[in-house]
């Protein structure tokens, strides 16, 4: 198990790695809004995260490799001190990406070195930042493409375009998944790995409802828009209609119309064609929540959603890329996972009988859980591991910069 633990660890250390090569110095440093973090500042954020919480907690004598860098790349550990204002990490231009990548293999040896000696407490932080630096490979593909999504070139982060040449699909028709009513149990159970905000698992009480079985598309989201969607203030919430009153919203973000007043998308293959049968992704709560309202239905709650996952495999109607990933096929399943992120109508609060853990991991998830609604299923950005029916992400309702989009619900 410990064998198995080093493998995994040392795997997602090289994925990261990876994951940046492709960029420049400065496609690394620059940070393009206060949502998203520099690649840089990703990579030496889950490095200092294991040098502090293992290295200098459970290994005696060791020195950190840069005594400023816990001022630098801490993220909100109040209990760790002082931090860079998390709205200018962009312009943290020095250390250079190679001296972060030089701090990265430092603690990647120092934890080798002392490998065999770390106890139980730090072999369990191991496995949380395994998870941790998943998390940050996830948002450091979000951010990079927000981040391109400036550049008038419309730079590509993809070597090879993907899904760029694919012919023109049918919208596929929309069934129901008949979900199950009464006291349900919801919640990680004690089997693997989870987050602490996934548990403890307890019961709740569902009524009768049904979830749509695949998430709304890009087709459905333009009968949306050319419906009036988004100037049509009955359908929106008070606040989703200050937003789209006060931001200028009228589409998902990333869409651009042609000279010839075609829709183009800008993922991380660059700028393509809309797929009217791909899953609409990028959008807000406040926007989710309106297209249901539009289409006679409503957003799932998060103990709705969980049930039927729980019921469905992660790789039901979708295929794995070389990054762990989940991409769409041509045909749709009824998979709960992968392809997007489903906005749900339920707040992210603590479960009942939450405890946050001793010491500043307990500020992990706990201290978050308020002002944010849940969503749930995985993207195409999420590692698969993390695919799993108790999993519980969390954003404000305005954020769309990551691969967002929404299933429908309905009362029966």
């Amino acid at each position: 198990m410990i064998a198995d633990l080093k493998g995994r660890f040392f795997a997602t250390r090289k994925l990261t790695a990876d994951l940046a090569a492709p960029l420049s110095d400065a496609d690394a440093t620059v940070q393009s809004m206060p949502d998203a973090s520099p690649t840089k500042w990703h990579l030496a954020h889950v490095t200092w995260f294991l040098e502090s919480f293992i290295l200098r907690d459970h290994v005696a004598g060791y020195r950190a490799f840069d005594d400023s860098f816990a001022y630098l790349f801490n993220s909100y550990y109040e209990a760790e001190g002082a931090r860079h204002s998390r709205d200018r990490r962009g312009l943290i231009t020095r250390p250079s990406l190679a001296q972060i990548l030089e701090y990265r293999a430092h603690v990647e040896a120092a934890i080798d070195v002392h490998w065999n000696n770390l106890p139980g407490a730090a072999l369990q932080l191991i496995e949380l930042g395994i998870h941790h630096e998943q998390q940050h490979q996830e948002l450091l593909l979000t951010d990079i493409l927000h981040l391109f999504a400036q550049n008038p070139t419309y730079p590509a982060y993809w070597p090879e375009p993907v899904l760029r040449d694919a012919p023109a699909r049918e919208i596929p028709a929309l069934d129901w998944i008949d979900g199950p009513s009464g006291i349900r149990s919801i919640g990680h159970s004690d089997a693997g790995f989870a987050f602490d905000c996934e548990g403890p698992r307890h019961d709740v009480l569902l009524q009768p409802f049904a979830l749509a079985d695949r998430t709304v598309t890009n087709g459905e989201w333009m009968q949306f828009m050319n419906d009036g969607g988004y100037s049509e203030p009955r359908h929106w919430l008070s606040d989703g209609w200050a937003w789209v009153q006060r931001e200028g919203i009228a589409r998902p973000l990333y869409w651009q119309q042609d000279a010839d007043g075609q829709w183009l998308g800008f993922g991380l293959d660059g700028l393509r064609s809309i797929d009217a049968a791909a899953p609409v992704t990028h959008i807000s709560l406040y926007e989710a929540d309106a297209y249901a309202s539009w289409a006679g239905a409503r957003l799932p709650t998060e103990a709705e959603w969980e049930v039927v996952a729980a019921a469905h495999d992660a790789n039901d109607g979708n295929q794995l890329d070389a990054l762990g990933a989940v991409r769409p096929l041509a045909s749709h399943a009824a998979s709960m996972f992968g392809n997007v992120w489903q906005w749900t109508g339920s707040a992210y609060r603590p479960y009942p009988g939450f405890k946050a853990a001793e010491g500043a991991v307990g500020e992990y998830n706990g201290k978050f859980m308020s002002g944010q609604f849940v969503l749930r299923g995985g993207s195409c950005a999420t590692p698969r591991v993390h695919m799993r029916a108790s999993y519980r992400n969390f954003f404000y309702p305005h954020q769309r910069w990551q691969f967002t989009g929404l299933r429908l619900a309905k009362d029966v």
